[in-house]
C-alpha cells in the first residue's frame, strides 16, 4: 500500500495510486461491446471531419447531397477576342474571379480541366454577337450551358461600376440564385434558316435606301413622275428608262443609281428562291404550310414567323408568345393607381415587325381570294378554320376599335396581338396531326 505524506493529491496522482492499488476512482468507463465499434472520424462536405460515435446505415453526407454542394457555377462575359471568367460556389459565398482567357476552344478546354468535373459545371453568358459557339462547344463536352437575355439580368441602380470581371462575377451570382432567364437556342438547320431569312431583310432595306438615294437624286434635280404613276410600277421603270440629262456627269450618276438598285433586286431574289427550296425542307416545314393559310401569310411570312420562334408549342400559353415578341401593354401601377402605356416592345424585333405588317390584310373584309384558296389546299382542315375564324374575329376587332377613336396604327397592333393567338393554335393544332399515327 502506497501512503502519500502531505497535502492533499492532486487528483491525476489520485487516478494513478488508485489504478495501482486495484480501486476504482470515480466513475469507471464501461468496456466496449465487441460487436459496436469505437467512434471514428468520418469526412463532410467541404474538406471537414467529425466524429461518428457509432455505425450508420449509410454515411453521414449522402452522395446527392455531396454533389450538391459540389456544383460551381460560372459566369463567362464574352467578347471577341477575350473572356472574362468567374465562379461561384454553392451557398453564399462571394464568386471569385479566374482572370481573362482568349476567346479559343483550347482556352476554354484547359479552363474545363481547371475547374472540375463536366458534370459539376453549370456556365452561362449573355446573347451577344458571339452566337452559340461557346454553347455548343461546352454542349459536346456534356456540361450545361446556358444564354441569358441580357435585358432580363437584375441590375442594381446605384452600381455605377462596370467592367468585365463584374460582370462574370454578376452572372456566377445570379445563375447561383436562378434569377437568370435563359434563351431559345436553336439547332443548326434551324439557324441556318433565319440566317437566310434575316440575310433578305438586310437586303430589302438596302433596296429601300437605294430606291431613297435615286428618287431624292431626282427631287433635287425638279425631275418629278407624271401624275397618277405610282412609284416603282411598271409605268414608272418605263419611265425612268425614258429619262435623259443634258450633263453627262449626271447621266453617269442616275446610271449607277439604276445599277446600283438592279443588283440588289437580283440578290433579293436569289435569296426568295433559297428560302422557297429550303422552308419545306426543314423540321418545321408542316408549320411554315399550315401558316401561309392565313391571310397576309405567304411563304416569306411564314418562314420569318417560324425562323424567329422555333417550336411555337414551347410556348405555353398565347400570352406568352404575346409578350416574347413585346406586342403586350406595359404598365406602372401603384397601390389603387393602374397606368398602362404603350407596348413594352422587348424581345424578337423581326417578329414584331413580320406580325405587324401582316397585320394590316385584315382591315379588309373576311374572303378567300385564288391565291389564298390554293394555298389552303395542302393544310390540315382545323388549320384552315382557325384562319377563317381569325378573319372574321380581327376585321371585326378592327372596326370596333377604330370606332372607338383609335388611330390605325393602335388598332393594327392590337390586331397584330390577336394574331399571335391564332398562329399560336394553328402551330398547336399541327403539332397534334403529325404525333397522330398515319391511318394504314
Amino acid at each position: 500500500m502506497i501512503v502519500w505524506h502531505g497535502p492533499e493529491p492532486p487528483a491525476l496522482y489520485a487516478t494513478s495510486l488508485a489504478n495501482m492499488e486495484g480501486r476504482p476512482a470515480g466513475r469507471r468507463r464501461k468496456p466496449a461491446d465487441k460487436g459496436r465499434p469505437q467512434s471514428r472520424s468520418v469526412d463532410c462536405a467541404g474538406g471537414k471531419t467529425a466524429n461518428q460515435s457509432y455505425t450508420r446505415e449509410g454515411p453521414a453526407v449522402s452522395k446527392h447531397t455531396t454533389e450538391a454542394f459540389s456544383i460551381k457555377y460560372v459566369g463567362l462575359d464574352v467578347h471577341k477576342e477575350t473572356i472574362a471568367v468567374a465562379v461561384a460556389n454553392s451557398g453564399t459565398a462571394e464568386p471569385r474571379g479566374l482572370g481573362i482567357i482568349p476567346n479559343d476552344t483550347d482556352s476554354l478546354r484547359a479552363l474545363v480541366k481547371k475547374l472540375g468535373r463536366p458534370s459539376e459545371l453549370r456556365v452561362c453568358y449573355e446573347a451577344g454577337p458571339c452566337g452559340y459557339v461557346i454553347q455548343r462547344f461546352f454542349q459536346r463536352l456534356g456540361i450545361d450551358c446556358v444564354i441569358v437575355a441580357p435585358s432580363l439580368i437584375p441590375r442594381k441602380p446605384g452600381d455605377r461600376v462596370k467592367t468585365d470581371r463584374r460582370d462574370a462575377s454578376k452572372l456566377a451570382r445570379s445563375l447561383r440564385s436562378g434569377d437568370l432567364t435563359p434563351t431559345w437556342i436553336p439547332d443548326e438547320h434551324h439557324e441556318a434558316l433565319r440566317d437566310l431569312v434575316r440575310a433578305r431583310e438586310d437586303a430589302i432595306e438596302d433596296q429601300l435606301r437605294a430606291r431613297n438615294r435615286l428618287t431624292k437624286f431626282l427631287l433635287r434635280l425638279g425631275v418629278k413622275p407624271p401624275e397618277g404613276v405610282k412609284a416603282w410600277s411598271a409605268p414608272y421603270k418605263k419611265w425612268l428608262d425614258a429619262l435623259a440629262w443634258d450633263r453627262p456627269v449626271q447621266q453617269v450618276v442616275f446610271a449607277e443609281y439604276r445599277q446600283s438598285l438592279e443588283e440588289i433586286q437580283q440578290r433579293v431574289s436569289r435569296f426568295e428562291r433559297e428560302i422557297e427550296t429550303l422552308a419545306p425542307t426543314t423540321a418545321h416545314g408542316p408549320t411554315i404550310a399550315a401558316l401561309q393559310a392565313m391571310r397576309g401569310g405567304k411563304l416569306i411570312t411564314a418562314a420569318t414567323i417560324v425562323s424567329e420562334l422555333g417550336d411555337i408549342s414551347r410556348f405555353e400559353n398565347p400570352r406568352q408568345l404575346m409578350a416574347y415578341a413585346g406586342m403586350v401593354p406595359s404598365e406602372h401601377s401603384s397601390g389603387g393607381n393602374v397606368r398602362r402605356g404603350s407596348i413594352t416592345k422587348t424581345g424578337n424585333a423581326h417578329l414584331r415587325r413580320v406580325i405587324v405588317e401582316t397585320a394590316w390584310h385584315y382591315r379588309h373584309a373576311p374572303g378567300v381570294s385564288g391565291d389564298l384558296r390554293k394555298r389552303q389546299r395542302e393544310v390540315p382542315a382545323p388549320a384552315c378554320t382557325i384562319a377563317w375564324n381569325a378573319q372574321q374575329r380581327l376585321n371585326k376587332r378592327y372596326r370596333h376599335l377604330l370606332a372607338r377613336g383609335k388611330t390605325s396604327h393602335q388598332t393594327v397592333v392590337a390586331i397584330g396581338r390577336e394574331l399571335l393567338g391564332f398562329i399560336w393554335a394553328i402551330a398547336s393544332v399541327v403539332k397534334v396531326t403529325s404525333q397522330q399515327p398515319a391511318a394504314a
